[in-house]
């Protein structure tokens, strides 16, 4: 890892480790517009198992605050999040934001064993398979407000176009993702595929939300959104502040026109 590399890590470590302590007697997390909470089991190591996906970060609280106040984004659409970690933007959009499903995804097979526990925690109900679902997209036999729940695993340098045209997506999100620059490369790898992948005649848009810690990481990813000839566009600031927090970093959600 090169020097700069090393010092941002750091960086980040430090002060999410200070951040997250601070909000460590938070349970759950409350919104007013209905009194319903998301309840979570998470690791209180900031690594742990090899990876940084068994806590919440900060860019997916802000990007679930984005969620509550824009639920039409989401309403009747069938959802892919890139990376859930431990599931809380996921949670707070089923809740929310009446997804007709949604498809929890991660590479790490002890963060996939921590969400399907967090979504059994909060009452909500997994379908027997990802891959049963993607077959049978139209069909639903719970309640017509309760939306279909899945988690799949899935590695972004080597899951092919056809897999994720399976799951059949009408918004594609993830929060939190831009950490190094072959995560980067890896995601826009996917999300490159994720363009080809069409469902009445329109490709998916994609919602990614990020921490501004280091510009060059920022200016790294938009770079490669233009080799792969992914426009975007900024999302403006929302102004719900719903969770909890010491401090509040910079934030920014990037629309992507797949």
């Amino acid at each position: 890892m090169a020097p700069e590399e090393t010092a941002e890590a750091a960086s980040l470590l430090r002060n999410f480790e200070r951040r997250f302590l601070a909000a460590r007697s938070l349970r759950s997390f409350p919104w007013q517009p209905s009194g319903d909470s998301v309840t979570l089991s998470e690791s209180t190591a900031i690594i742990s198992h090899g990876t940084t996906g068994l806590v919440t970060w900060n860019a997916a609280l802000y990007l679930a605050e984005w969620a509550i106040e824009n639920p039409l984004a989401f309403a009747h659409r069938t959802v892919l999040e890139l990376g859930s970690g431990a599931g809380l933007t996921g949670l707070v959009i089923c809740k929310m934001c009446c997804p007709r499903a949604y498809v929890f995804s991660d590479c790490h097979s002890r963060v996939l064993e921590q969400l399907r526990g967090n979504i059994l925690l909060n009452g909500l109900s997994l379908e027997p398979g990802a891959t049963a679902a993607a077959q049978h997209p139209g069909h639903n036999t719970r309640d017509s407000e309760s939306p279909r729940l899945m988690v799949a695993q899935l590695d972004w340098d080597i899951v092919t176009a056809p897999q994720l045209a399976a799951f059949q997506p009408d918004i594609v999100i993830a929060a939190d993702v831009l950490y190094c620059p072959e995560t980067i490369l890896s995601l826009v790898g996917v999300l490159h595929r994720l363009s080809a992948c069409q469902k009445d005649q329109r490709a998916p848009d994609a919602y990614i939300a990020f921490t501004v810690r280091n510009p060059e990481t920022c200016q790294l990813f938009t770079t490669e959104l233009g080799r792969a000839g992914i426009p975007w566009e900024k999302v403006p600031q929302h102004d719900q502040k719903l969770f909890s927090c010491e401090e509040r970093s910079e934030m920014a959600i990037l629309k992507l026109m797949l």
